[in-house]
C-alpha cells in the first residue's frame, strides 16, 4: 500500500523560488526513473540523500510530489505538473549558457531537441536540418521519432521533453494551452491501391493508429465505400508494405506517401478531400531562443 499523504503547510511566497537546480535534476531524475533508489544510482547518491531532498522540495512547494510505495515512486497529479516545469527550467539553464558563450564567441552551439512523427522524421526535417547545420554547424539536432497518439509530439514539448514538437495543428488539433506554434504545410489525403487494381474501392482497408485526425475521421464518416479497417498496422510504413502486396487500400496524407514502395497506385481523392495541417510547436521561453528562431526560419523557408 501507498505510504499514506503528507499534509504540508502552505509554503511562503517565496518558497517555491528558493528551489535550487540540484533539487529540480533531482525531481526529474525520480519522476523519469519511478523511484528514489534508481534515481540515486542515476545522479551518483545515496537514497537518503534522494529523499531528503525530495521531502525538503516537497514542504517549499506546499504539496506532495509522490506516492511511495512497494514498486517505487508514483508522480502525483501535482508532481507531474512539477517534474515537467522542472524540465523546462533546467533546459532553459542550458540555453542561458550556450547563448552566453555563444553572444561571447559569435555562434550557436548545444543540442536542439525536436520531437516529430515519423513520416515528418523522414521527409520533412532531413532537408530542414541539413540548411540549419549549413549556417549553424554549432547546433545538434536531437530527434526523437514519437507517436502522434495521446499527447503526442505536443506533449513532449509540454513535459520539457523537446524544445520544438513536429505536430499536426489547426483548426482540429488545436495547439496546447500554453504552446506556441504555426502551420507549416497543408497534407492532402489520397486514395492508395495495388497498381493496376480494377476496382480498388473495393478492397479492404488496411489503416494505422496514428491516422485518427478528427477531420479526416468526420470526412470518412461521410463516405459508404469506405468499409472498417481489417488490418490495423503499426505505422504508415507497413501501411504501405501491405497495399503494394495487394493486401488492401489506404487512404494516406502525401507526407507518408514519400518514397512509396513499387506496385502502388496514388489516386485523388477529388473535391472535398480531407487534409491535416502541419506544423510546429515550442514554448514562448524556448521561441526566444536562438536555435529554435533559426529552426523556425528554415521550416518557414521550406513550405511549399
Amino acid at each position: 500500500m501507498p505510504a499514506a499523504a503528507t499534509a504540508f503547510p502552505a509554503p511562503t511566497p517565496t518558497a517555491a523560488t528558493d528551489l535550487a537546480p540540484h533539487e529540480l535534476r533531482i525531481l526529474v531524475a525520480v519522476d523519469g526513473e519511478r523511484g528514489f533508489s534508481a534515481a540515486a544510482r542515476v545522479l551518483g547518491l545515496t537514497q537518503s540523500a534522494v529523499s531528503h531532498s525530495m521531502r525538503g522540495m516537497e514542504r517549499k512547494v506546499g504539496a506532495v510530489l509522490f506516492e511511495r510505495g512497494r514498486k517505487g515512486a508514483t508522480p502525483t497529479a501535482a508532481g507531474a505538473i512539477a517534474a515537467a516545469h522542472a524540465r523546462r527550467v533546467l533546459r532553459l539553464l542550458d540555453t542561458l549558457a550556450a547563448e552566453a558563450r555563444g553572444a561571447e564567441r559569435g555562434t550557436v552551439t548545444g543540442p536542439l531537441r525536436i520531437a516529430a512523427f515519423r513520416s515528418a522524421a523522414l521527409f520533412l526535417l532531413p532537408p530542414v536540418l541539413e540548411r540549419l547545420t549549413a549556417r549553424h554547424p554549432g547546433i545538434e539536432p536531437e530527434v526523437h521519432v514519437v507517436r502522434e497518439l495521446g499527447v503526442g509530439t505536443a506533449g513532449e514539448v509540454v513535459q520539457g521533453r523537446a524544445d520544438v514538437g513536429i505536430a499536426t495543428v489547426g483548426a482540429t488539433s488545436p495547439v496546447p494551452a500554453g504552446l506556441i506554434g504555426d502551420v507549416l504545410i497543408e497534407d492532402p489525403y489520397s486514395l492508395v491501391h495495388p497498381a493496376g487494381h480494377p476496382a480498388p474501392r473495393s478492397l479492404p482497408l488496411v489503416d494505422w493508429h496514428e491516422n485518427c485526425g478528427s477531420h479526416t475521421r468526420r470526412w470518412w464518416a461521410g463516405q459508404d465505400w469506405i468499409p472498417k479497417a481489417t488490418v490495423l498496422a503499426e505505422d504508415d510504413g507497413a501501411v504501405l508494405s501491405m497495399v503494394s502486396r495487394g493486401l488492401g487500400m489506404a487512404i494516406m496524407p502525401a507526407l507518408s506517401l514519400n518514397e512509396a514502395p513499387d506496385g502502388i497506385e496514388i489516386t485523388d481523392l477529388g473535391p472535398g478531400r480531407p487534409t491535416r495541417s502541419v506544423g510546429y510547436v515550442t514554448t514562448p521561453e524556448q521561441a526566444s531562443s536562438v536555435s529554435v528562431r533559426a529552426l523556425i526560419r528554415e521550416l518557414r523557408a521550406a513550405r511549399p
